[in-house]
């Protein structure tokens, strides 16, 4: 039985040159950043040049990147940091009804503190209309925080159009690119991003690390205080092997980002036809071209998306069923719901996402393994017995 791993998006293997550059800094990276003595130095230096690292993945500066423990920390950080301190220029957020729940879930908990959060609908690909967002803005809008990508179903929002409007409006521009990062080429300069949150472990990084990028002139106020670090914003000594290996792995993402992006397509295309030529009765979710390229989300009929799951997981294939955060939840994507997909067939979700770990032999194992998985939990199905009886 082979083992193939195809949940990228819950997180990506370590690349081994990270994990080469983390082992070596084990042995010297011991010392406290913010000491002055050798050990510290050694230390302080490998942030900064991690920091420009990162910075040069998005094209910022590298003062304008801010470590934290996730994507989950810099998506609550923006939030809540940047609204407390612009409190006096308005109340009202705009964002999507798609967003990660680390940003959904701070935002509900400002709006008990007297926020307005206006949560605009998206299209059946996943997509939003910046049309929407112009008729959304109030004179007390403060931000918007819209996905660059949406890491279930895959789908590029029109980031751009939307930096537009808040640039011209005078609006904070937050994006989650956790999913985008690393993967797609980002400039927070050519599309005029105020914010950005990423996470190493989508691009070949270690878990545990992530950053937020704010632009320079965007006050923030830190909600982890007691010391002077990442510029006094975000307290706390410092995941220097962590911040190592995520400026690594962005040094590896920026050189890489065309190759790794070519195989990863063809693969997820090979996969895609392979599916459809196999399977009826299949619903493929998200932009059809404007999508991360490794990304395959599809709703198979009659059947739940944990049962292939789990099947799968038997032959050695471990694939999702949507976010990691709610893989434990036997609820309906709040993504997939909000596409317009009927709530039975949403429950036959499932999410392929490759990395450039994968091979054409991995997808010819999953052509092999899916379509008798498939047809015996339908046959298992009363759905499916039901649909066949009308068909006859």
């Amino acid at each position: 039985m082979q083992n193939i791993y195809m949940d990228n998006t819950s997180g990506t293997p370590l690349h081994p040159e990270v994990k080469e550059v983390i082992t070596q800094f084990l042995h010297k990276g011991f010392g406290n950043p913010s000491n002055l003595h050798q050990f510290g130095r050694v230390t302080g230096e490998a942030i900064q040049q991690a920091r420009e690292q990162v910075a040069n993945l998005i094209n910022a500066r590298p003062n304008e990147i801010i470590f934290t423990s996730s994507g989950t920390e810099a998506n609550n950080f923006a939030l809540k940091g940047i609204l407390a301190a612009h409190k006096k220029k308005g109340n009202h957020i705009i964002t999507s009804e798609i967003e990660h729940f680390s940003v959904l879930n701070p935002l509900k908990t400002l709006e008990k503190s007297g926020y307005e959060v206006t949560r605009l609908q998206v299209d059946k690909y996943g997509m939003i209309d910046p049309e929407d967002i112009k008729k959304a803005v109030k004179p007390t809008t403060v931000m918007i925080s819209v996905m660059y990508a949406n890491g279930e179903i895959g789908t590029i929002e029109p980031v751009g159009e939307i930096s537009a409007i808040t640039k011209e409006k005078d609006i904070i521009f937050h994006t989650d690119a956790v999913a985008a990062a690393g993967n797609i080429p980002i400039d927070v300069n050519g599309t005029h991003i105020d914010a950005l949150s990423m996470s190493a472990n989508q691009f070949g990084g270690p878990s545990g690390v992530g950053a937020l990028y704010l632009r320079e002139g965007i006050r923030i106020l830190p909600f982890i205080e007691g010391g002077v670090q990442e510029g006094g914003r975000r307290a706390g000594t410092e995941n220097v092997i962590g911040i190592v290996g995520m400026g690594k792995a962005a040094e590896l993402a920026r050189l890489e980002i065309p190759e790794r992006t070519n195989k990863v397509r063809k693969l997820r295309d090979r996969l895609k036809d392979g599916i459809l030529k196999t399977i009826n009765n299949i619903h493929i979710n998200g932009h059809p071209t404007d999508h991360i390229p490794g990304n395959l989300s599809l709703c198979i009929e009659y059947i739940e998306g944990e049962s292939i799951l789990l099947f799968l997981d038997m032959q050695g294939i471990a694939i999702s069923s949507g976010s990691a955060c709610t893989s434990r939840s036997l609820k309906a994507s709040h993504v997939i719901m909000a596409t317009g997909v009927d709530a039975a067939l949403a429950q036959g979700t499932v999410l392929f996402s490759l990395g450039i770990n994968n091979s054409e032999t991995d997808v010819h194992y999953i052509l092999e393994k899916l379509p008798p998985i498939v047809e015996r939990l339908r046959q298992m199905s009363p759905l499916y017995s039901e649909s066949q009886l009308s068909q006859s």
